[in-house]
């Protein structure tokens, strides 16, 4: 009896106990999945839980873009442009060569495209026959000036044209007005394939029916080798940050261009940058509106702010002024100022040790789990 006893008596105890162990097994399970998830979140994803626009290092190098420098011998800008109409249009040109100065009312936006993708060859024979742009592509030419010596700023006035234009609704099939200065060459000149050789102005002109302010459109640049690119405001951070009222840095849009090209068979092609990219700066250079150290040297993109030296582009991912993010960028000035180990910084070795013992605590939870 008492044999029996005891044997029931451990039946019940055993009993008892499977429900515990059932208990810490699916505790230890339930660990070590959360164990292996947190691991593998914090090597394959740990931008994703804790996003940071300041980081150490960039994980994916940022591309810097190749860049070729051009001489652009024209300046174009409009005068009063709140006070400008189809009545008068004050512009204020400039030239380092030989050009003429051909414009148009009401010039089509598909012809114009059209005729700006030709060869120099048969824009120059079009330009010293006729105009550049043909009659029936207009509703008039408002100015055709030759212009035999180069000279500094002046003004131009285009008076309005009679009849007056037409132009429709928004959205409209013509631009407004269509600036071209051309290059003029002797007969025997000839020119490198980089050399700039027409800047194309469009310029929108304020009126009852659309009156957004008068202002420039677009600006292309055309090349001896038959290159069309995109003229693009840089915008530079310029003045003393400690100086502003609001206490942040000032910004305006300097006189920064970069070009673009319009179309291209890939995305290898190098960007055009003036080479007076750094000439209309203002006498103080400029410094990196992070630091206030070093000189801003790197143009990013595709904001385009210009704000921000080499040192400080290793430990961002986003624009400082606009918070867009930074998918490439390209050099104004030589970097010089500082040592190539800081421009380029080397991994972290401590950084790389916690990454490998990471992956290799992952390897054998994989190994235990059974999952490989």
């Amino acid at each position: 009896m008492n044999v029996f006893s005891s044997v029931m008596l451990s039946t019940v105890e055993m009993t008892n106990l499977l429900p515990l162990a059932a208990i810490i097994v699916c505790v230890g399970a339930m660990i070590m999945f959360l164990a292996k998830a947190a691991v593998i979140l914090r090597v394959q994803a740990d931008d994703v839980i804790r996003p940071s626009t300041l980081t150490a290092n960039h994980s994916v190098p940022v591309p810097r873009l190749k860049m070729t420098r051009v001489h652009i011998p024209f300046t174009f800008r409009l005068l009063e442009a709140g006070n400008n109409s189809f009545e008068e249009v004050r512009l204020a040109v400039s030239s380092q060569v030989n050009y003429s100065l051909q414009a148009f009312w009401a010039v089509s936006i598909r012809e114009l495209h059209m005729s700006l993708w030709r060869t120099w060859s048969e824009l120059r024979d079009q330009t010293k026959h006729s105009a550049i742009v043909n009659s029936s592509h207009c509703q008039q030419l408002a100015t055709n000036v030759r212009c035999q010596q180069p000279h500094s700023e002046k003004v131009v006035v285009l008076k309005s044209p009679k009849p007056p234009l037409v132009l429709g609704a928004p959205p409209r099939l013509a631009y407004p007005l269509v600036v071209f200065m051309i290059r003029e060459l002797e007969s025997d000149e000839l020119l490198h394939p980089d050399e700039t050789v027409i800047l194309v102005n469009v310029v929108h002109l304020r009126d009852p029916v659309c009156p957004l302010p008068t202002s420039i459109l677009a600006q292309y640049l055309k090349q001896a080798s038959g290159q069309l690119s995109c003229l693009k405001q840089l915008y530079l951070a310029t003045g003393d940050p400690t100086s502003t009222d609001d206490g942040n840095p000032s910004q305006i849009t300097g006189s920064l261009s970069l070009a673009e090209p319009v179309a291209c068979a890939d995305n290898s092609g190098p960007l055009l940058c003036s080479d007076s990219i750094l000439r209309d700066c203002p006498g103080i250079e400029q410094l990196c509106v992070v630091c206030h150290y070093f000189p801003l040297s790197r143009a990013l993109l595709p904001c385009r702010h210009t704000c921000i030296c080499a040192v400080c582009f290793n430990k961002l991912d986003r624009c400082p002024m606009c918070r867009a993010a930074i998918t490439s960028y390209f050099c104004i000035r030589t970097e010089d100022y500082v040592p190539p180990s800081i421009v380029e910084p080397k991994v972290n070795s401590k950084s790389k040790m916690a990454v490998h013992w990471l992956d290799a605590l992952n390897d054998r939870l994989t190994d235990f789990l059974g999952f490989r």
